[in-house]
């Protein structure tokens, strides 16, 4: 299902503040709290050195967890995958102050999927991403991240009835007319059960659990289970 934000420019206003108010959606949703709980049950020994986050935005998300993490995560090199060039100088730099290496990788993530990409991640991380994929290339998303990557955490939105009420609700946010009307294509579009779970490559090397985290969240935790960090490069 299109949304209204993926088909305008990066310098459109409504773009813009669309992109903004995600940050306020972000907030609403626990979206920081879900994914330090993701990683606290992920038990990543030794730390993560190398983080990919697909469909990254701005990089605003991963920096608030950069800095809750800046004692336990030191000297983190993290990839932003995008395919807008949102990362500007302020966000790099308030990453270094941290002591993480941001740099912008900007590519399709469904290209980057099918290419011959021999980069290695001890933790991929993505949110409110997925659920923009059909299934045949969601399961080329997922297989690519299965071989590239030591762990994966996905905070989606969640299908069903309280995240629907949530969804046309967002105005209370005071967010703009795309963000109110891609906050409801987005829940329409979202995952329930264990839908992601079905679309992950199953083999042994993977430890998987699929749930709920309120109020509005599905998530999807992965770990590796055999003691490398991913399949060997071709």
């Amino acid at each position: 299902m299109p949304e209204r934000l993926d088909h305008l420019s990066a310098d459109d206003p409504s773009a813009q503040r669309a992109r903004r108010d995600l940050r306020r959606v972000h907030r609403a949703m626990r979206s920081l709290s879900i994914i330090q709980q993701a990683v606290d049950h992920l038990r990543l020994t030794p730390p993560p050195r190398r983080i990919l986050e697909l469909g990254a935005g701005d990089g605003s998300l991963l920096l608030r967890l950069a800095r809750s993490r800046r004692t336990d995560w030191p000297g983190i090199e993290l990839t932003l995958l995008d395919r807008q060039d949102l990362l500007d100088d302020q966000t790099r730099m308030q990453f270094a102050a941290v002591g993480w290496e941001a740099r912008l990788l900007c590519a399709d993530a469904l290209e980057w999927a099918e290419s011959a990409a021999r980069e290695r991640y001890d933790l991929c991380v993505t949110t409110l991403f997925l659920h923009h994929f059909q299934s045949d290339a969601l399961a080329i998303l997922l297989a690519a991240i299965a071989a590239r990557a030591h762990a994966f955490i996905a905070c989606e939105p969640r299908r069903g009835y309280i995240s629907r009420i949530g969804g046309h609700l967002l105005w209370f946010l005071g967010v703009n007319d795309v963000t109110r009307e891609d906050g409801v294509t987005s829940v329409a579009a979202g995952f329930t059960d264990q839908e992601l779970t079905a679309l992950w490559p199953r083999t042994p090397s993977w430890q998987v659990q699929e749930y709920f985290a309120w109020p509005f969240t599905h998530c999807f935790v992965a770990r590796r289970v055999d003691g490398s960090p991913a399949d060997a490069a071709p």
